[in-house]
């Protein structure tokens, strides 16, 4: 068989390993997702889709919301008989929408807050709260929203104004 007509089920087991064929669908993983309800295509459903392996359901599955609501809690892959690793397969559609810019217009302030969260973590080795929440705003354009919490969290001790920074932090 050709690499072409492997298409993205060889692709998506050689880059995560995750083999999308051992899926017999019993949909214990929709189950017990708790954002299940939240997403356009529940986990079972991503499952299936690249099971077909064609590129209509590949793009389907980019252009969706579902992996950008997967927390990554792996109640999926816990309940698994069949042990797949959704979440890293979740993780992996992720980055191949990005690279495509396929990601949905719905889920554009997942994605600036997932990309503040990750730039916080890079910048100082953990989490800066302050910064997260600045870079957030400044990327969705949400300015005033939640103003008005942060006077209080700030004189309860809750928001350092400088950041600790890891000495040893680990380059990703």
């Amino acid at each position: 068989m050709s690499s072409e007509q492997k298409g993205f089920i060889a692709e998506v087991r050689s880059k995560t390993g995750v083999n999308v064929n051992r899926c017999y669908q019993c949909g214990k993983c929709s189950a017990g997702c708790a954002l299940n309800e939240n997403m356009d295509y529940p986990p079972s459903v991503v499952m299936r889709l690249l099971q077909t392996n064609s590129a209509e359901s590949y793009n389907k599955i980019l252009h969706s919301q579902t992996i950008w609501l997967c927390v990554s809690c792996q109640n999926c892959l816990t309940r698994c008989p069949m042990q797949i690793d959704i979440p890293q397969l979740m993780d992996y559609l992720r980055v191949q929408a990005l690279e495509k810019k396929t990601v949905s217009k719905k889920s554009k302030k997942i994605v600036a807050f997932h990309r503040a969260f990750l730039d916080s973590v890079r910048y100082t080795g953990r989490l800066y709260e302050i910064g997260l929440v600045a870079d957030y705003k400044v990327r969705t354009f949400d300015l005033l929203q939640d103003l008005n919490v942060a006077p209080r969290m700030f004189l309860k001790g809750k928001l350092p104004l400088l950041p600790e920074i890891v000495k040893k932090r680990i380059k990703f």
